[in-house]
């Protein structure tokens, strides 16, 4: 099944290996120590475990006799968010199951779970890519409590899935599996949906058919069905080895979702200390799991969002990524899919199509993926290019679809989309940035024009509003990167943008800030780093500075001379610091580090 390695692949790989010989081996002393200790229940006071196992029931003696392993479950439900409404059975049910296998499980602890589509152009939105590190740091809180020997993480959204692989990885020593909840039934088509936001925008239709639009889009138990971050996130969970085979987009409420979440609870009983198949997550979170991440995430078009996120993750596991990593790999990994931001179809669809399974199995075919990597389900990647079924209660798993039941969502990889992937730094005299390509038609990729410049979402929409965006223009958006605001998502420009491109302009945004994870067909060189705050070259751009924004070249310039000696813009900021909790977060602005290196504070 699997081919030659890819040369670059494999440069990537040994150049990682190499940035992170020292971090990577300093994290496996770490891990290996607490490993050492052996099961840590057995080090608990007798008045520590009456505490930890006093509301237990019939699981106490069990408990106390220490002879089977006990799972801490780290569950994100709230009833809030469609994708983590699902988890709320999770707890019964994976304890029914422990204690059919022999073990007991807890409800180790719960962390936040906030929901980028709620805020989104809402000052809550400030707090989104820190709530990352406060779901790391409320995982912590869960697990010192030292009472478990694997864990079982309940989570799917945006910065839900990166907080507690950063968590998981701290607390390497331990087994865990990524338990996910599934996708919501198709809604109204995506490009329906994008229309009549456009069409607002454009202030062709009012608020009730905007609204009507949105609910029927937006309207059950699930993850949102467009591939954003959240759907990028379990695509990630997969190709990284943490879920076990083929269970990102099964949907909740079904059997075979629930025979999933009972397996996931059997095998990690099986993977810890207590038995012959050891496997902490510290060892699956190597340098090759990190890479195989990347080509996944190049191969769907995924989030940009993850570009921010994997290097966090890898940090934590002693990793060292770079952004030109990401380049490179995009640059052979050929994109295999078209899923809406980047398509019409849905997750379902593609799904239905092949999935995942079809994806791995062509990307090992093609020695664009690292076989040879430790996985929760035992065997090597190898094992991911199949798909569950469920027959008469039973649950077995199949090869999967050997091609693809729809080449317009799903293509292999000798007949992909593009031959590269979704993705392109940029790097020039404004900073390193990055721009998802994979939704940008090829005449938007090279943008030179006048910049104008805004230092909030809401300035762009009301000089769009005012008739003042009539030319080929850059709009440049700063003051929006982690240590001015905490990074806001500025998906709010998508319409409005889209709708200048639709009139025949070329426009194109540069921001220190983000885009959603499905942003789409706007040219967008996003995360620029150094951001405006810390004096990087925007926050020195004047309006009708020439600008060009060259995705082809991967180059991001601004073509005014002398630029570099003006003086900085230092705009008043005290407007980002109160308000929505806002103020409880001011060390995270002031000492997390660039976006280039995930905007994170606890790595």
């Amino acid at each position: 099944m699997t081919g030659r390695l890819n040369a670059t692949l494999a440069q990537v790989t040994d150049r990682v290996i190499a940035r992170s010989e020292h971090t990577r081996a300093a994290y496996l002393d770490k891990i290996k120590t607490a490993r050492a200790a052996g099961v840590r229940r057995a080090h608990l006071s007798c008045g520590n475990q009456a505490h930890a196992y006093a509301a237990m029931g019939g699981d106490k003696d069990r408990l106390v006799a220490e002879e089977a392993p006990n799972l801490g479950i780290i569950t994100a439900y709230n009833d809030m968010l469609s994708a983590h409404q699902p988890f709320r059975d999770y707890p019964d049910l994976i304890k029914s199951a422990a204690r059919a296998a022999g073990g007991t499980a807890q409800v180790a602890g719960g962390v936040p779970a906030m929901c980028d589509g709620v805020t989104q152009g809402q000052t809550g939105m400030e707090l989104s890519l820190f709530s990352r590190d406060v779901i790391a740091l409320a995982t912590g809180v869960a697990l010192s409590h030292n009472t478990f020997d694997a864990a079982l993480y309940l989570g799917v959204c945006d910065k839900i899935v990166p907080g507690l692989v950063i968590a998981a990885a701290t607390f390497g020593h331990l087994p865990g599996i990524f338990v996910p909840a599934g996708p919501m039934p198709s809604g109204l088509p995506n490009d329906e949906k994008a229309k009549v936001r456009q069409q607002f925008a454009a202030g062709e239709v009012g608020r009730e058919a905007l609204m009507a639009a949105e609910m029927a889009s937006y309207h059950g138990p699930g993850t949102c069905t467009f591939y954003g971050t959240a759907n990028s996130n379990q695509m990630l969970m997969e190709f990284m080895g943490l879920h076990l085979p083929g269970t990102s987009f099964i949907p909740p409420g079904t059997p075979l979702r629930d025979a999933l979440t009972e397996a996931a609870t059997r095998r990690a009983l099986a993977i810890t200390a207590h038995g012959n198949a050891y496997t902490p997550v510290g060892e699956i979170l190597d340098e090759r799991a990190f890479v195989n991440g990347i080509v996944g995430l190049m191969a769907t078009g995924g989030s940009t969002n993850l570009v921010l996120h994997l290097p966090a993750m890898a940090r934590a596991a002693g990793v060292l990524l770079d952004i030109e990593d990401f380049n490179d790999l995009s640059a052979v990994v050929p994109l295999m899919t078209k899923v809406y931001p980047n398509g019409l179809a849905d997750v379902n669809h593609f799904h239905a199509a092949g999935g995942l399974g079809f994806l791995i199995r062509e990307l090992l075919g093609a020695g664009l993926l690292h076989e040879d990597v430790e996985t929760v389900a035992g065997g090597r990647l190898s094992a991911y290019a199949s798909e569950p079924r469920l027959t008469e209660g039973t649950l077995t798993w199949q090869d999967a679809a050997a091609s693809s039941a729809n080449d317009k969502i799903l293509r292999p990889a000798s007949a992909p989309f593009q031959a590269t992937g979704g993705l392109r730094s940029l790097t020039g005299s404004l900073g390193r940035a990055v721009m998802k390509v994979s939704a940008v038609a090829p005449k938007h990729r090279v943008v030179e024009a006048p910049a104008r410049i805004f230092e909030d979402q809401e300035a762009v929409k009301a000089a769009f509003k005012a008739g003042e965006l009539t030319s080929d223009t850059v709009i440049v958006v700063r003051f929006q990167g982690p240590r001015a605001n905490g990074m806001p998502e500025l998906h709010g420009l998508t319409p409005t943008l889209s709708v200048l491109l639709a009139r025949g302009l070329k426009v194109a945004l540069v921001t220190d800030g983000r885009m959603s994870g499905a942003s789409g067909k706007v040219p967008a060189a996003i995360h620029l780093t150094p951001e405006a705050a810390d004096g990087g070259p925007i926050s020195k751009l004047r309006d009708g500075d020439l600008v060009r924004v060259d995705a082809e070249a991967g180059t991001l310039d601004v073509l005014t001379p002398d630029v570099e000696s003006r003086a900085p813009a230092t705009p008043d900021l005290s407007a980002n610091t109160a308000g929505m909790g806002r103020e409880m977060f001011a060390a995270f602005r002031a000492h997390c580090t660039a976006a280039s290196d995930g905007g994170a504070l606890v790595v």
